[in-house]
């Protein structure tokens, strides 16, 4: 794993081989930063990685200059993974969760700057995950969510979206609540 730009930029880490996550690629996530740090402003952001995996997502954000980065991973493999980086990184901002993303999502009463969710393309409830996060406390005025999905999902019927990006077979879905009602 290679956290691509910012404080911790150029670092690089051995993803355990028993890992069961599907890390975004570098080219996959190197573009997709690209096109956020044109809709948001990282800096002193607060950011929330759900499905987070290797938490290749989390440190990149930590790195750019989020204040606070929550984390949700339910597999044991990649939290232990995510507490070791965080260590070695002295990270304080990123807080890993160990837990499920849909009780998270019910439960938790704060909101973010910035959301990032990247489920198993495998996973039967992923259709479900735009419509909860975006009707959920999470959001805010303001907040900007990236959904990564496979080709065979399409939510551009939901509120609030703004675009879609694809980069080989990952694609993003980008929703943008706005400031204020117009």
């Amino acid at each position: 794993m290679r956290i691509i730009r910012g404080r911790y930029g150029r670092r690089r880490f051995d993803v355990p081989h028993n890992i069961t996550a599907r890390p975004t690629t570098d080219f996959a996530r190197e573009n997709i930063f690209n096109v956020i740090d044109n809709l948001i402003d990282l800096d002193g952001a607060s950011a929330l990685d759900l499905f987070a995996g290797t938490g290749a997502v989390s440190f990149e954000l930590a790195s750019r200059g989020c204040s606070l980065v929550t984390c949700v991973e339910k597999a044991t493999v990649q939290y232990r993974f995510i507490m070791q980086v965080k260590q070695q990184l002295n990270a304080d901002e990123v807080q890993p969760l160990r837990g499920d993303v849909f009780k998270f999502i019910e439960t938790c009463g704060r909101s973010y700057d910035f959301i990032f969710a990247d489920p198993p393309y495998d996973l039967p409830r992923l259709p479900e995950v735009p419509q909860l996060v975006l009707s959920s406390p999470l959001v805010k005025p303001g907040t900007v969510f990236v959904m990564e999905h496979s080709r065979n999902n399409d939510f551009s019927h939901l509120p609030y979206f703004a675009q879609h990006r694809a980069y080989g077979s990952v694609n993003f879905s980008i929703f943008i609540v706005p400031e204020a009602a117009e």
